[in-house]
């Protein structure tokens, strides 16, 4: 099969597969386009935690993103965890450079065991030059407190935090909404000409290790071939619950979901 489109992905390394660039080349390669890299940090990591954060250096970074543009252009660009201002900066200035419409920005800000992935100036940076040149932005709700200065308690604390990212210059946002502890999971989509709430099952599992990876990723991947963000945002969604729903139960802590829940296997291996 040949594949629908080409992603850059520049993100941090998960050495537990659940998250990260892992979990990115694994969404991407699934549904069915070519994945190709910048990696940003390595983490040593598992289900339980991480361990330790080992930043590359900026050039470094730089390099790996022009030297694989250099030679085969991204339909699609996805960015997850910058570690520094340093990084913010340089990525912000190399997207003028490389003149990809369509990017995908997940602020990778917190691990699910709480390790903090990114400093305080890298944040504010990321607010003053990076929001403003993506087509999307998907923070969770503790990264939109964040980035708005909204305290958020509700679905109504969503759009006003959301409405906050539009008036810093973002394009499009998805406020994700798993942190609530409400019934149904409400994820909030806004741009300055409409609001889309997209509401799903909320399953009683704690095996949901690289959730916000793997959406940024399949929406980058969806939007890549064709479909519009907001339906991009859609059809992501869907593919997390299903790999949520069908998660491998691996691991003793949070576990990884099930990337491969949309491949057909269509021989048996023996």
């Amino acid at each position: 099969m040949k594949p629908k489109s080409k992603i850059l992905i520049i993100a941090g390394s998960d050495s537990s597969g659940g998250a990260g660039i892992q979990a990115d080349i694994k969404t991407v390669t699934s549904l069915g386009s070519y994945a190709m890299t910048a990696i940003t940090a390595i983490t040593v990591q598992n289900t339980q935690g991480v361990k330790s954060v080992i930043p590359l250096s900026v050039n470094e970074i730089n390099s790996q993103i022009l030297y694989t543009v250099k030679d085969i252009k991204p339909d699609a660009i996805k960015i997850g965890m910058l570690h520094s201002s340093q990084v913010v900066k340089k990525i912000s200035d190399t997207l003028n450079k490389i003149r990809i419409k369509k990017i995908i920005l997940d602020p990778v800000m917190v691990a699910k065991g709480g390790t903090k992935l990114i400093n305080n100036e890298a944040i504010k940076v990321l607010k003053k030059k990076l929001i403003k040149k993506v087509t999307l932005i998907t923070p969770n709700i503790p990264e939109a407190e964040i980035l708005s200065g909204v305290k958020i308690e509700n679905k109504k604390d969503m759009i006003l935090a959301a409405q906050k990212l539009i008036e810093m210059g973002a394009k499009n946002v998805l406020i994700k909404g798993g942190h609530l502890k409400s019934r149904k999971v409400e994820d909030i989509f806004l741009n300055k000409l409409e609001l889309k709430v997209f509401v799903s099952t909320r399953y009683n599992t704690k095996n949901t290790h690289g959730t916000g990876c793997t959406l940024s990723s399949a929406i980058t991947t969806f939007f890549s071939c064709g479909k519009s963000i907001k339906r991009a945002c859609e059809l992501g969604i869907k593919y997390v619950n299903s790999a949520i729903l069908t998660n491998p139960k691996l691991g003793r802590g949070h576990g990884p979901i099930n990337h491969l829940n949309s491949m057909k296997i269509k021989k048996r291996f023996i």
